[in-house]
C-alpha cells in the first residue's frame, strides 16, 4: 500500500524558519512516501479501514521533531476516517463492513486503572496513542481498536471529519477544563485548526459572551472576525477588557504568561497543547496571584470526541479545509509549520 514513513527524527526545514535543533537533521521532506508498504491486518478486537482522509495536526511536527517519543518507524495521522474493510476475531456487532468510522489520537488504554474505569482514560499511563505507538493513517489502511473508534455523522463529508476528531474535540475538552459559562469573557490565543472550530462552539453554546482572538497573522485574525470574534489583536496588543476565560492553541512558551497578563483576577487559562517548543515562565505576583490559575489538556478522552462530534453535527460546526493528496504530506507539514493555513490541513485519500 502507499503510505508516509517516518524512518527518522528531523527537524521540519520551512524554508524561512530558523533551526532551532542543530542535533537533528534539517529536512524539507522528513516523511518517506512509499509504495509497497505492507497492508495490516487487524488483530483481536481490531478492524481494517480504508482510509478516505487523515488531518494534518501540529503535534505530527512534535512527533517528527522529536518532542512526543514515538515508535520508529511510523506512520503519522491521528485524524482518520474510513470505511470498514474487514473484522478481527472478537469484534462485537455494533460495527459493520463498510461503515465509515473515525480513529483520533487515543489508540488504546488498559481499561484497568483508576483513570480509565472514571472514563478519564486520556491520563491512563499505558495508553498508546494512534500516529505514535500505533500506526495511523498517513496510508491508504489501517487498524484501529473497535472501541476506540467513532460513528461518523452522515452530515460531514470525510474531510471536514477528519478534523473534528482531535483539532475540534481537543478544543472542546479545553472549553469544558475551562468551566466556561455564557457571559463570561473568552480568549483564545492562536487561531489555528483548533480555535478555528472551536469559536463556532462558543458562539452557539455562550452567545451573551465576548470572544476575543490574539494572533501573529493577519490571515487569522480575519477569519476570526468572519467566524463571530468580538475583537481580535496580536497577542502583545492589549484587549478592551480582561478575560475570564483563555484558552491557549499556540507551540511556544511565552503566550502563557501573556495570556495570564491579560486575565481577571480568578480567571482560568487552559493549555491546549501537548508539548511546547520553549519554556513557560511565570512570576508569581504579575501572573499567578488573586486566584488565577493554569490548567493543561492531556490528550482526549472517548466520551470527549463522541460528545463534539454530536454538537458539530447539531450545530452544522464545519472547519475550515486546505486539501492535499497523500503524496503531499511534506508540503503540508511545512505550512502547518509556517503558519500559512487558514483551518485545517486535511489528506485526501479516498474520498
Amino acid at each position: 500500500m502507499k503510505a508516509a514513513l517516518l524512518n527518522e527524527l528531523a527537524e521540519v526545514n520551512t524554508g524561512d524558519t530558523p533551526r532551532r535543533s542543530p542535533e537533528l537533521l534539517f529536512k524539507e521532506e522528513p516523511l518517506d512516501i512509499v509504495d509497497n508498504a505492507p497492508e495490516p491486518e487487524p488483530g483481536f478486537k481490531q478492524v481494517l479501514i480504508k482510509v478516505e482522509a487523515c488531518g494534518v495536526c501540529y503535534t505530527d511536527i512534535d512527533v517528527i521533531e522529536g518532542r512526543v517519543k514515538c515508535k520508529i518507524p511510523l506512520i503519522l495521522g491521528h485524524q482518520i476516517v474510513g470505511r470498514i474493510e474487514a473484522l478481527g476475531l472478537g469484534v462485537k456487532e455494533r460495527v459493520g463492513i463498510g461503515e465509515r468510522v473515525g480513529v483520533a489520537w487515543i489508540g488504546w488504554s488498559c481499561g484497568k486503572c483508576r483513570y480509565c474505569m472514571t472514563g478519564l482514560e486520556n491520563l491512563c499511563n499505558d495508553f498508546k496513542p494512534t500516529g505514535c505507538s500505533i500506526d495511523g493513517g498517513y496510508a491508504e489502511y489501517t487498524v484501529a481498536y473497535e472501541d476506540y473508534i467513532y460513528k461518523i455523522p452522515e452530515v460531514f463529508e470525510s474531510y471536514e471529519a477528519a478534523p473534528l476528531l482531535c483539532a475540534g474535540s481537543v478544543g472542546y475538552r479545553a472549553l469544558k477544563l475551562a468551566e466556561m459559562a455564557d457571559g463570561l469573557r473568552l480568549g483564545f490565543f492562536g487561531f489555528g485548526a483548533s480555535a478555528h472550530i472551536l469559536i463556532q462552539v462558543a458562539r452557539r453554546l455562550y452567545p451573551s459572551s465576548e470572544i476575543y482572538v490574539f494572533s501573529r497573522s493577519s490571515d487569522h485574525r480575519e477569519l476570526a472576525i468572519r467566524l463571530g470574534a468580538d475583537w481580535v489583536g496580536h497577542p502583545l496588543d492589549t484587549p478592551p477588557r480582561k478575560l475570564d476565560r483563555a484558552i491557549d492553541f499556540t507551540p511556544v512558551g511565552e503566550t502563557v504568561s501573556r495570556a495570564m497578563e491579560v486575565l481577571d483576577r480568578g480567571g482560568r487559562l487552559v493549555i491546549n497543547v501537548i508539548r511546547k517548543q520553549n519554556p513557560v515562565s511565570l512570576d508569581y505576583v504579575k501572573h499567578l496571584w488573586m486566584e488565577r490559575e493554569v490548567k493543561t489538556v492531556a490528550n482526549v478522552s472517548r466520551r470527549d470526541v463522541e460528545e463534539f462530534l454530536s454538537i458539530a453535527a447539531s450545530y452544522s460546526v464545519k472547519p475550515e479545509v486546505t486539501l492535499y493528496k497523500l503524496e503531499q504530506v511534506n508540503e503540508a507539514i511545512r505550512d502547518l509549520k509556517k503558519a500559512v493555513l487558514k483551518g485545517s490541513a486535511v489528506l485526501k485519500i479516498r474520498c
